[in-house]
């Protein structure tokens, strides 16, 4: 039977040896055959101190350096609880911090064998969570052990409370009694929170319990992230080899934990987790021979991890907890996000995510297509080592992934604004690598006007304090939307929320390869589906917001049309900026016509038969926006334009001044009043495109052969000169 433990477990190793330096804390629940037994204050002590929190508060345990153990996470000075209840822009999520080498150290101590049961433990790392945070169960692979998310401890821990499921090496639970564990822990946790969702998050075998765990409990509300499970083990392309283990000699099977490792995943490419991609060849590849001599000797401790009676028993296991699992598929109602590998040496676990995205009512899948099969332990991006040696596998960042695809929330349904966890540093860093090609090509130069209506080079006329609405011009497949908002966190550690079209929230925005995509980023940073609801709650919680009145008609525009705004006769944002006493900052942007040359727009493609029926027929189903409109602004179908490429020129904008609502909130409730106001704002933006579009012919810079050869001799890109404004 399932017995909770209100109270502190720690590891029969800390008793003995009080210099050992406590990792987790723990709420446990442990497996038992017996009846429920709550182990007192008294049951561990350690130098005689005991390590046993109390029944009602959960806290961590820190080495003192002497013996003792003390609370340290979620209190202040005054011994109070801390619970932040939002994150900072930039916050650090730590990842990066921590590489497969920290996973082989902290498994040396969790594979001592103490004779107890499967138990949660939950890692000091991560921390205390915000407020109101959703419970993640982590559900570990064949180790067993529950440190497959080491990588992601310090971020998840921010987000979720996070609860790691142990079973002892030696343990041999039969799959059902884990179910029935797992299934009795998430059904107190709903009791507990009825209005909070419960993350299970599976990797490979935990992929095969996850589901096995939704199938028997359908009227609870899950979110179910599978990686690599391992639901296809009997179509793995190890299975001839399963045999031979049984047969093979004991003395042999301390060679089978380097065979395994590299089955798992390549060692060299596990190297290079902590390793950036931004840095020179000779620093990066030093670093990796680093990591590679620490790395290395650590993989025998596999064999501890896995020894072979424990081997033969948790592949038994693994047969049937697929066969399990699939046979219940038709019962999961949870949402089911799966993570693939397209280079899974054990699994076919690109195919698998096929099957379960037909066999699931609600499932969506992601397919890393360079990496191996333990998913959750690399860290890094590609990193170019040297002329002809490359390392190309992408890193997952957990948290990184469950934002992208909309899937975190703290009750039954998803808000935008309420559920929206800011980029962190580490998110921004790796954007900055992935767009530094782009930042190259377009050199963007951001100008903004002070209150006194001098412009100036940089952001310092726009307020650093919200509300703040952008309203602005939108460029020819919105290619100006990441230079701003990268400019705005770079200079001003500021982060602007789009205004953006719902299609971008279904699942016809997603790539065809279903790789973690532009679009997905774009939630990760804020996007927000065009609503009255989500813009009144953004300009409640006092954010800068970034607005398209031509929407789609202008991002997609024809020939002949660039710089031309297609804005409702209505002042549809007007009257509620005003409400909130927001300060809307008018702006243009140019340079489309300096990147590329539209060559085939809307009208051609619907004279071409084939193409025609495959527009139509892909904004038959869409959602579409002022329906109850005519005119040009009404016409929003999506097409693929055709583009032929020029040499880059380069990216301007102006925020215009400042227009201040606040104040004005009774005469802006009056429809003309507003509409005057918002004639004003669209007239000022056409005002800044055409001042940029001249003064731009003064720029000495405006080649991308003028700007290589200036930054290769002195400056960064956000820094190469351009006209005097």
């Amino acid at each position: 039977m399932v017995s909770v433990i209100k109270a502190f477990c720690v590891s029969p190793y800390i008793v003995l040896n009080s210099e050992y330096k406590s990792r987790f804390r723990v709420r446990a629940e442990r497996l038992g055959s017996g009846d429920s037994v709550v182990l007192s204050t008294d049951s561990v002590r350690v130098n005689g101190v005991s390590s046993v929190g109390g029944k009602e508060r959960i806290v961590s345990l820190v080495d003192l350096g002497n013996g003792k153990l003390s609370s340290s996470a979620g209190v202040n000075e005054k011994g109070e609880d801390v619970v932040l209840e939002k994150l900072e822009v930039l916050w650090d999520d730590g990842y990066g911090s921590k590489t497969v080498k920290d996973y082989l150290d902290n498994a040396k101590d969790m594979i001592k064998p103490d004779g107890g049961p499967p138990r949660w433990f939950c890692p000091v790392e991560c921390g205390r969570p915000l407020k109101d945070s959703p419970v993640l169960l982590f559900l570990p692979g064949m180790d067993g052990l529950g440190l497959g998310l080491t990588l992601h401890h310090k971020a998840l821990g921010k987000a979720f409370e996070v609860r790691c499921l142990h079973i002892p090496v030696y343990d041999r639970t039969p799959f059902e009694d884990l179910v029935k564990f797992v299934g009795e822990t998430v059904r107190l946790e709903h009791v507990s929170s009825p209005n909070k969702p419960i993350y299970l998050v599976g990797d490979s075998f935990g992929g095969c319990l996850a589901l096995a765990v939704a199938a028997h409990n359908p009227t609870i509300d899950l979110v179910v992230v599978l990686a690599n499970p391992a639901t296809s083990f009997g179509r793995s392309q190890l299975q001839p080899l399963f045999p031979l283990l049984e047969a093979l000699p004991d003395g042999l099977h301390m060679t089978v934990p380097y065979l395994l490792s590299f089955v798992m995943g390549d060692p060299v490419k596990m190297a290079t987790v902590n390793i950036e991609s931004t840095l020179p060849p000779a620093v990066a590849l030093e670093q990796l021979s680093g990591n590679l001599t620490a790395l290395l000797p650590r993989l025998s401790g596999m064999a501890d991890i896995l020894p072979k009676d424990s081997l033969l028993w948790k592949l038994k296991l693994l047969k049937s907890a697929a066969s399990y699992a699939n046979s219940r598929l038709h019962a999961v109602t949870a949402e089911v996000l799966v993570l693939a590998s397209g280079k899974d040496n054990m699994l076919p676990s690109g195919d698998e995510a096929k099957r379960l995205l037909r066999s699931l009512r609600n499932c969506k899948i992601h397919i890393f297509k360079d990496n191996g099969h333990t998913i959750l332990l690399f860290g890094s991006k590609a990193v170019q080592l040297i002329q002809f040696v490359s390392v190309q596998e992408d890193g997952v960042n957990l948290l990184t992934v469950i934002k992208g695809t909309c899937k975190y929330r703290r009750s039954r349904r998803h808000d935008f604004v309420k559920d929206f966890l800011p980029p962190s540093r580490s998110e921004f860093k790796q954007t900055l690598a992935d767009n530094r090609l782009y930042r190259f090509v377009t050199s963007p130069v951001m100008f903004s006007t002070l209150e006194d209506g001098k412009i100036v080079r940089g952001l310092a006329g726009v307020p650093g304090e919200g509300p703040v609405l952008l309203v602005g011009y939108h460029m020819l497949l919105g290619l100006e939307l990441v230079p701003l908002v990268e400019e705005f966190l770079r200079e001003k550690n500021v982060l602007v929320r789009g205004i953006a079209h719902p299609l971008l929230f279904t699942p016809k925005s997603e790539s065809q390869s279903k790789e973690f995509s532009f679009f997905d980023m774009l939630k990760v940073y804020g996007a927000t589906p065009v609503g009255a609801s989500n813009l009144f709650k953004l300009l409640s919680v006092k954010s800068h917001i970034l607005l398209y009145p031509g929407g789609a008609r202008e991002a997609l525009h024809r020939k002949g049309e660039a710089y031309k705004l297609f804005w409702p006769d209505q002042p549809e944002f007007v009257r509620m900026a005003a409400r909130f006493g927001a300060t809307i900052v008018p702006f243009g942007a140019i340079g489309e016509d300096d990147i590329a040359e539209l060559v085939a727009d809307y009208d051609d493609l619907m004279r071409i038969p084939v193409v025609n029926d495959y527009v139509r027929k892909y904004n038959q189903d869409g959602v579409r926006l002022r329906t109850e409109m005519d005119g040009e602004i009404a016409n929003q179908d999506f097409y693929p334009p055709g583009l032929l490429p020029k040499i880059p020129g380069r990216f301007y904008y102006l925020f215009g001044k400042p227009i201040q609502t606040k104040g004005r909130e009774l005469m802006l409730k009056d429809k003309e009043n507003a509409k005057e106001l918002y004639l004003q704002i669209k007239s000022q933006v056409e005002q800044n495109i055409a001042f940029l579009i001249k003064k731009r012919e003064e720029d000495p810079y405006r080649s991308i052969v003028d700007r290589t050869v200036h930054q290769a001799t002195s400056v960064a890109i956000h820094n190469v000169p351009t006209f005097e404004p």
